[in-house]
C-alpha cells in the first residue's frame, strides 16, 4: 500500500495526512474484497525497514493502526472475517499488540475470509527466523533433514497456515517487490499500479482481478496441457 506520503505532499498536506487517508482505502478495499469473494487478503503495512522512517512519522503510524484496530474490530467481525498478522510483532508497541492478540482471538472463529496484517514485516528476515526454526526441530528430533521439502519448510514461515498469494498488487508506480512474501510469491501474478494508495479504490481493485482472470497461469506447463484440462488455472473470480 504504496504512495501515501507522495499523496500528501502533492496536495502541500504533511505526510500523516496520506497516512490517514490511506486508512479509509484500507476500509473500502476489505469491505470490497468480500463482496468479490476473496478469501485472503493481505495488506503490507509497516515492514521492517519503515522503522528506519523519522520517530515523529513511525510513531504516528502506530497510533493510526492502533485507532484502526479499536474502530474496526466490529466491521471485521460482522463481515466474518479472521483476523491473522504475519511478521514480528513483539516489536510494536504495547497497546497495539494488546489490541491485536484482542481482535486475532475474538475473530478467530469466523470463516468467510482472512484479513492478514504484514507489521513489522520482511520477507528475508522471515526467511532465518524459519531457518532457525526449522534447524530448532531437526535438533529436537521433530523434522527430519533428509526430508526437508518445500511444504515441510513453508511450514515454519509465518504464512505456515495461508494460502500462498495469486495476485500482488503495489501501487505508487514503484517496480519492485519491497522485501514482500519473496518465496511465497515465487508463482504469483503481479500488478503494479500508478495510483498511490490513496486514490486506489474498488474500482481499481476489480480492474486488477479482471486482469488476472485474463492471464495464463501455467505453472511451469504448457498452455496446450492448461487448455486440455490436464492443469490447473487457478482464479480468484470465475
Amino acid at each position: 500500500m504504496d504512495g501515501n506520503g507522495r499523496w500528501a505532499r502533492l496536495r502541500g498536506l504533511p505526510r500523516i495526512a496520506g497516512h490517514r487517508e490511506g486508512v479509509n482505502r484500507v476500509r473500502d478495499i476489505v469491505r470490497a474484497a468480500g463482496e468479490l469473494g476473496i478469501k485472503c487478503l493481505t495488506l503490507y503495512a509497516f515492514s521492517c525497514e519503515n522503522w528506519k522512517r523519522p520517530k515523529e512519522e513511525v510513531d504516528e503510524l502506530m497510533k493510526l493502526l492502533e485507532r484502526f484496530l479499536r474502530t474496526q474490530a466490529k466491521e471485521i467481525r460482522k463481515q466474518g472475517l479472521r483476523l491473522r498478522t504475519i511478521g514480528d510483532i513483539a516489536a510494536l508497541p504495547e497497546k497495539v499488540r494488546s489490541l491485536l492478540e484482542k481482535t486475532i482471538a475474538e475473530s478467530a472463529g469466523n470463516e468467510k475470509g482472512t484479513l492478514v496484517l504484514a507489521l513489522n514485516y520482511g520477507s528475508r528476515q522471515e526467511v532465518i527466523a524459519a531457518v532457525r526454526a526449522y534447524a530448532l526441530a531437526v535438533r529436537e528430533g521433530r523434522e527430519d533433514l533428509d526430508a526437508l521439502d518445500w511444504d515441510r519448510f513453508s511450514r515454519h514461515l509465518y504464512t505456515g497456515d495461508l494460502p500462498d498469494p495469486d495476485l500482488i498488487i503495489r501501487t505508487s508506480g514503484e517496480l519492485r517487490v519491497s522485501n514482500f512474501l519473496l518465496l511465497q510469491g515465487a508463482y504469483a501474478e503481479y500488478c503494479f499500479v500508478q495510483k498511490s494508495w490513496p486514490d486506489f479504490g474498488p474500482a481499481d481493485l476489480r480492474e486488477a482481478i479482471e486482469a488476472y482472470n485474463a492471464r495464463e497461469r501455467r505453472f511451469g506447463m504448457t498452455g496446450e496441457q492448461i487448455c486440455n484440462g490436464t492443469g490447473q488455472n487457478t482464479r480468484l473470480i470465475s
